[in-house]
């Protein structure tokens, strides 16, 4: 596909992307337009392209200002519980996001381009919007945990004579600090983003060094030590706490085991598990950096894995080692009430002071950079329309500058929140979300079996999938049931407005994938020999030589099909032999924009054959598979009317409702132009009437019921957007050969009688028929002696009760049409002096027969009619044709049906 590729971001590559990443700035000159691949070298490694932005991304905030907030509060054995379960859950996402980044290149956007490329439009865009709220929430969270580091050495403390406390506190201030901050991060994303993005080393550097300088620290200072620390308590009144650091002391350990939850100085509140838990997870959403590095890797199916799982790891341990240290060194009073104890503990405070600052700056910078990435990317791919139309403009360096601002107006508002703790749920529930979404996408593309599906990282499953998608969920509910429910709606929301929007792409559906796989397996499981009369529905191929002039009959079979397979069928005239392609390959778009602009639920079959019979033949074999197979053919009526253009009525081929193309390059005037317009009265026909009346034949030899349909351009209320339940609509049935005078004298009901009342009764349940009337019309002889016309009127009624048809029964004496009814032998000399019985059928009697119908269901919307069996040899064709067009002149929409299924069921 030529969009497979579609550029998501104007600038490359995105070491941050969806993460806390550091961004790999590769912008392509003064256009919105991608660098093609090889114009990006891969050029990085394994430790610089996947673990170095990993790591940076996963040491934010809390590593060194929330890491005594977790031991304080929930005790060691909860709090490594706790970080048992985040690396659990993302590292079951980590399999997944191993498993679709080594599927094919990862371009930036990070999550939106796994989800949207692996899962299509609806839910790239919704969940990708999620993912860029998340970012933007993250951002708020990293600026006020680096403000917080600020105040606690700068902020004024009325018990500290410190003159660098000069900062004054409240939340007020604390708004104006994180704007401050904010404004500055706006700035350098501005003007200098690639510096940023080439410093992450130096960065990562300088955060190791303020680690080694935590876990040297203990082994330096032997002796204890005392601290007093105090808060701004309710009422301005003020908090101390008396806290002490022990250093490694068995006793302190054992007082640090348990939980302690007790009130957060920050937010007034009392903490709780999943309180904790969220605060603590924040720091395990940067685990998607190295996937999007994949455009710049040397080796992106080696590397991404490799350096995941390895940047995993050693967070893990050094999150570990951390707890462990601090639960043996600090009192609890010490870890809940100062959360930058580390600086109080340390060889030299400035080390740790740096950490927090590089590594808090290098967050916010990195959500902001990347945030604004995702926000770009959906707008390049135009999901979300104007609002976000904008956000596609770039500088001429190709920096995205309208949608940074974007991010740092949200983020701005992000901020008011005043503490990182009252946010830290919201963005923990969002990243949750959409690792959740990640792993539907690795499990969709597993289940959907494709063969295009086989990553070069083979440790996942199913399994791994599934539970990483049911883990998300149930942590998000833990956390806050009510965030991880309306970010749930609002989820639900943006699928709702981008499915009917419709947004075009080229990406792929995996719903169809799925689609394909259930459905073939539950056609195999549809046996025909289980079938039963009880549950037989039409499964209708509809014969259409130009959907000019048949739409209106299109329109009736869709309600007819009463949710049976409706198909269809076309037959170009043409021999394969003489020509370069199969031309009925290029067809089927058209026809299925058709089937699109007339709302109707139906297959497309087309098939290439020397002559129309042949290739109808074709289509009644071949069409459907397995139990969906076509049971009744349908037919236009073949008469010398003049067919009217449907094309020029209905409003939706009107040039005033727009032509633009669909999702599939088809546009209305291309659309109106591919079918030819209608036949005029002296245009040659391309079926003639023997090979009309074959195909009847043909279709009754196949055991297919067959049906044909006249006047149906009359027929109005069957559009797209009529509304009408049939209040109006009278449907009658006459369920008797009329053309057979002797056959409508005995009380039996046969077959194609039987077939007759089930097709009107199909109709009558269908929509926009289901309040008409319907009548049965029985034809007597009223003047007979033996009155058999009384047992057969009751026969009918015992019928239509034990059928549950609910229709009224008109008798209508025809003793009069049947006087003109006449019967003898024809010798047919091809049959070498055999005799076969024929109908020499007057036109008198024909018209008898037309003119009754016309006085009884003049008022009718349409008209069932048992239909004769055709003659058997082709020289009788023009004649019966002459008489069915006898019979029906005139009528309005009107069905001719020969029936050959038995279709009704008195048992349960």
């Amino acid at each position: 596909m030529s969009n497979e590729h579609t550029p998501l971001l104007a600038h490359g590559v995105c070491g941050l992307s969806a993460d806390n990443a550091v961004c790999g700035i590769g912008e392509s000159e003064g256009t919105g337009e991608a660098s093609t691949p090889n114009a990006v070298p891969r050029k990085l490694n394994t430790f610089f392209g996947v673990m170095v932005p990993t790591v940076l991304s996963m040491f934010s905030i809390v590593l060194f200002l929330r890491t005594g907030f977790v031991v304080g509060h929930a005790g060691l054995l909860q709090g490594l519980v706790m970080l048992l379960v985040a690396y659990t859950i993302i590292s079951l996402t980590i399999l997944s996001i191993c498993a679709i980044s080594t599927n094919g290149a990862v371009q930036g956007g990070g999550a939106y381009f796994m989800i949207s490329r692996s899962l299509g439009p609806e839910f790239g865009g919704s969940i990708g919007l999620m993912f860029f709220l998340a970012k933007v929430c993250a951002c708020g969270v990293y600026v006020l945990g680096l403000v917080e580091a600020l105040l606690d050495i700068f902020g004024q403390d009325p018990v500290s004579s410190s003159a660098f406390r000069v900062l004054p506190q409240g939340y007020w201030y604390t708004v104006l600090y994180s704007s401050i901050v904010l404004l500055l991060v706006l700035m350098v994303c501005l003007v200098g983003a690639h510096i940023f993005a080439r410093t992450s080393f130096l960065i990562l550097l300088v955060v190791t060094i303020s680690l080694l300088s935590i876990y040297i620290s203990p082994l330096a200072l032997t002796t204890p030590l005392k601290f007093l620390i105090t808060h701004q308590g309710p009422g301005n009144q003020t908090l101390t706490y008396n806290a002490s650091y022990t250093g490694f002391n068995g006793t302190t350990l054992k007082d640090n085991l348990g939980s302690g939850y007790t009130v957060d100085y920050s937010t007034g509140k009392v903490m709780s598990f999943a309180t904790v838990f969220a605060v603590m997870f924040t720091s395990c959403t940067g685990i998607m950096a190295g996937a999007n590095m994949s455009g710049e890797l040397k080796n992106p199916s080696a590397a991404i894995p490799k350096g995941t799982i390895i940047a995993v790891l050693y967070t893990f341990i050094v999150y570990v080692l951390l707890f462990i240290l601090a639960s043996s060194t600090c009192e609890r009073t010490l870890l809940a009430q100062d959360y930058g104890f580390f600086q109080r503990i340390n060889i030299w405070p400035p080390f740790v002071t740096i950490g927090i600052y590089c590594s808090a700056l290098s967050a916010a910078m990195c959500s902001l950079i990347g945030a604004s990435r995702i926000l770009h990317a959906l707008a390049l791919d135009q999901l979300f329309g104007f609002p976000l139309a904008p956000a596609a403009i770039t500088s001429s360096s190709g920096n995205p500058w309208v949608a940074v601002l974007y991010t740092w107006g949200l983020a701005q508002c992000v901020v008011f929140a005043g503490q990182l703790n009252a946010i830290a749920g919201l963005v923990t529930v969002f990243y949750l979300l959409a690792y959740a979404a990640v792993d539907l996408a690795c499990l969709a593309l597993e289940w959907a079996s494709a063969p295009n599906f086989r990553p070069t990282f083979q440790v996942f499953s199913w399994h791994t999938c599934l539970l990483g998608i049911l883990s998300c969920l149930v942590m998000m509910f833990v956390i806050n049931p009510v965030y991880s429910s309306a970010s749930i709606v609002l989820l639900l929301l943006l699928l709702l407005f981008l499915h009917y929007r419709s947004p075009t792409s080229s990406w792929g559906y995996i719903s169809q994938a799925l689609i394909f796989h259930q459905v073939r397996k539950y056609l195999l499981m549809l046996d025909v020999r289980k079938d039963h009369v009880k549950f037989w529905r039409p499964q209708v191929l509809l014969m259409v030589a130009n959907p000019r002039s048949s739409c209106q009959l299109i329109n009736f079979v869709n309600q007819l099909k009463k949710g049976g397979l409706f198909v269809l069928g076309h037959v170009k005239l043409g021999d394969l032999d003489t020509l370069p392609s199969d031309p009925v390959q290029q067809q089927y778009n058209f026809w299925l924009s058709l089937v699109d602009k007339l709302g109707v639920k139906a297959f497309v079959d087309l098939t290439l054959s020397s002559s129309v019979r042949q290739g109808t033949q074709h289509l009644l074999r071949i069409t459907g598979l397995g139990g969906m197979k076509p049971n009744t053919l349908v037919l236009g009526f073949y008469d010398s009317c003049t067919p009217e253009d449907y094309f020029l009525q209905d409003h939706a081929f009107c040039e005033s409702k727009g032509s633009g193309g669909d999702d599939f390059g088809v546009d209305l005037p291309s659309l109106q132009a591919h079918f030819p317009p209608v036949r005029h009265v002296e245009s040659p026909r391309w079926l003639t009437s023997e090979e009309y009346v074959g195909i009847i034949s043909d279709a009754i030899k196949m055991s297919k019921n067959v049906c044909l349909g006249r006047y149906f351009f009359q027929l109005q209320g069957e559009g797209m957007g009529t509304k009408t339940d049939g209040a109006a609509r009278i449907i009658d049935v006459w369920p008797l050969n009329l053309l057979q005078p002797s056959s409508t004298s005995a009380a039996s009901v046969d077959v194609c009688s039987l077939f007759l009342l089930q097709m009107a009764c199909v109709l009558n349940m269908a929509s926009r028929w289901r309040h008409a009337r319907m009548r049965i019309f029985l034809c007597v002889e009223a003047e007979s002696s033996d009155q058999g016309w009384v047992v057969k009127e009751e026969t009918y009624r015992e019928l239509l009760r034990k059928l549950r048809i609910r229709a009224s029964i008109k008798i209508v004496p025809w003793d009069s049409v049947v006087q003109l009814y006449g019967q003898k032998q024809i010798r047919d000399p091809e049959l070498e002096g055999l005799t076969k019985p024929a109908q020499a059928l007057s036109e008198d009697f024909l018209s008898a027969v037309n003119r009754m119908l016309m006085e009884h269901s003049a008022e009718a919307a349409v008209r069932f009619l048992y239909l004769p069996r055709p003659p058997a040899h082709s020289s009788q064709s023009q004649k019966y044709l002459s008489q069915l067009e006898a019979v029906t002149y005139g009528l309005g929409p009107t069905l001719l049906i020969h029936g050959l299924t038995p279709v009704t069921c008195t048992e349960l």
